[in-house]
């Protein structure tokens, strides 16, 4: 039985995972399952999966968690249980594996595996916030789709040759991507709940960017990255990051850190830590509408202070949507000029 945390973390009876949704991820969600056929891959996938095997794998590849296996870990995932008031307890398992990752999947009981990797890197109280993201997107039930999104890329690959098919499968591939990287958000809320330490989480990202030596890092110039990233180049470094994003699964660390920094400063984490969070039963009364309508607010905020110089080009308008784009072209064909300039000096050089 677990022991009783309540004296020492707070905990959130009958807490509704929109507590700690972004809202960019429920509407992101939203808007992938009105994707076109959508529904039908979704229906394909679940029915070619078997998820027995997948835990099968795990049951004789890793180390399924308990008291006696990783009784650390199995106590933190207690302590996360309680905080966020979970009905059931997700199996978690630790594989062998060099690389730092962590994820949810399951298409109809979600499990956690997490890498020796991890499990190496982070402190005691850091894998608390991972455990707790990771219960988070339990709880969200982002699992299905982080699953449907693992074996559609497997997919893409195979069909890719096939015109129609293979696009079709890149813009679905495409639209689970953005969805995912909003999930991530998600479930860092998730993590800090469970950690209730914003210091802690900052050092999880940290790690996750820099590696284990913290000594050789600062929290405030760590942070500060971010503002730097958002003011940085010109038009032509607007486009290239959301080209850096096109295929990644999750948002990088230094903006992860920033984005839940600004969830505690707007007040978000103080008011569920005073006990103003909405409630489970609660969740059949809201409407879609709310939900956009916080997704809309949250871009526009983020619209109107942003200091990016594409964002600020488009925000003068269409002359500025314009311009910015081709100021960007421009700027793109420019560099590959030169580049190609300076190739063919160099090889009449070597001639």
């Amino acid at each position: 039985m677990a022991a009783d945390i309540s004296t020492t973390r707070t905990t959130f009876p009958d807490i509704s995972s929109r507590t700690w949704e972004h809202p960019a991820d429920r509407v992101a969600l939203a808007a992938l399952r009105r994707l076109k056929g959508f529904d039908q891959v979704l229906k394909v996938i679940a029915a070619m999966l078997r998820e027995r095997q997948h835990r099968l794998i795990l049951l004789a590849s890793a180390a399924r968690v308990g008291p006696r296996q990783f009784a650390d870990v199995d106590a933190l995932l207690d302590e996360c249980v309680q905080v966020l008031d979970a009905k059931d307890k997700p199996e978690l398992y630790v594989v062998q594996s060099p690389t730092v990752n962590a994820l949810c999947i399951g298409m109809d009981t979600p499990f956690i595996v997490i890498t020796s990797g991890m499990y190496d890197l982070m402190t005691h109280d850091e894998l608390r916030f991972v455990v707790g993201h990771e219960l988070g997107h339990a709880l969200s039930g982002h699992a299905v789709y982080r699953t449907m999104l693992m074996h559609l890329l497997r997919l893409a690959n195979t069909f890719g040759f096939i015109p129609l098919g293979g696009w079709a499968l890149r813009a679905i591939v495409a639209a689970l991507l953005e969805w995912q990287r909003k999930s991530e958000l998600s479930g860092d809320r998730a993590g800090l709940l469970c950690a209730q330490d914003l210091d802690t989480a900052i050092r999880v990202e940290m790690k996750l960017a820099g590696g284990h030596r913290l000594d050789k890092l600062d929290s405030q110039a760590f942070l500060a990255q971010a503002r730097d990233y958002e003011r940085a180049g010109d038009m032509r470094d607007g486009v290239l990051k959301l080209l850096n994003l096109e295929l990644e699964s999750h948002p990088f660390s230094v903006l992860r850190a920033a984005a839940l920094t600004q969830w505690v400063d707007s007040g978000g984490y103080g008011a569920v830590m005073a006990g103003d969070y909405p409630r489970r039963g609660d969740d059949d009364k809201t409407s879609l509408g709310e939900d956009f309508s916080a997704a809309a607010k949250h871009y526009k905020d983020g619209f109107d202070q942003s200091q990016d110089p594409l964002i600020r080009g488009i925000r003068d308008g269409l002359t500025g949507i314009v311009g910015g784009v081709g100021q960007a072209a421009s700027s793109v064909v420019d560099s590959v000029g030169r580049k190609v300039s300076e190739w063919r000096r160099n090889a009449e050089a070597d001639e």
